[in-house]
């Protein structure tokens, strides 16, 4: 099996976001399909494979094995990092995962924001609410990316300890994937969300829906703009 060209779109973004050299711990690893090709790439030395059910485990084990890869992967049965020592890492990577699950397995290990640890992670939902979390909690986002696997569109963000400054109800949705050439594909999709979002709340006559219909016509006005930013840099 050719580890390199069997990583998904998704996951490959994922790894090309960990730095050089370093020992990673994959938090949810599943078959340990990210650990693996980074491993026979020679990108990093070792990673621990950690999940918290025994099933992706045994297929994690197996991953390994069939690439020849014993001895460079240790495996954990835990929840998040809570069976990973800070010492034995340099690299965290949590992918594949809700943005509130990923907050809370930070929120269990402040030693990636005490030891500014290089975390790589790749939300399937609730990105605003991840955002918001990491930015009040000493965490940056140093960097996003954008890609496509069918028709879906993924971000995953490079995120080390710091300060990240306010960001915009729109920023919180979209991230700051300025010059991604995905972004304008990524901004219709938050846009066409919102706009669903708005509509419905317009059909209903619930009054403590105002807040929320406020916010959501501010995330819209900021998408927009955004927009308009992203068509002008494309001329």
């Amino acid at each position: 099996m050719n580890m390199t060209n069997d990583l998904s779109p998704r996951l490959r973004m994922v790894a090309d976001l960990v730095p050089q050299g370093v020992r990673l711990a994959d938090v949810g690893t599943d078959h340990a399909y990210l650990p693996a090709a980074l491993l026979v790439e020679g990108k990093i030395p070792f990673a621990i494979a950690a999940d918290l059910r025994q099933g992706p485990l045994a297929s994690a084990r197996n991953t390994v094995r069939r690439s020849g890869l014993e001895g460079k992967v240790a495996f954990r049965l835990c929840d998040g990092l809570r069976g990973i020592r800070p010492e034995e890492v340099d690299a965290v990577a949590v992918a594949g995962m809700g943005g509130e699950t990923i907050a809370a397995i930070l929120a269990a290990a402040s030693w990636t924001r005490e030891q500014d640890i290089p975390l790589i992670l790749q939300p399937m939902s609730s990105m605003s609410d991840l955002r918001s979390w990491l930015g009040e909690h000493g965490y940056q986002i140093v960097t996003e990316k954008l890609c496509r696997e069918g028709d879906t569109l993924y971000t995953a963000m490079l995120v080390r300890a710091g300060e990240m400054g306010p960001m915009t109800p729109a920023e919180l949705w979209a991230g700051k994937n300025r010059h991604d050439p995905l972004r304008g594909a990524w901004l219709d999709q938050w846009l066409a969300r919102t706009e669903r979002a708005l509509s419905g709340m317009e059909r209903s006559q619930d009054e403590r829906l105002t807040d929320k219909k406020n916010l959501l016509s501010q995330v819209r006005e900021g998408l927009l703009e955004m927009r308009k930013e992203w068509s002008a840099w494309q001329q």
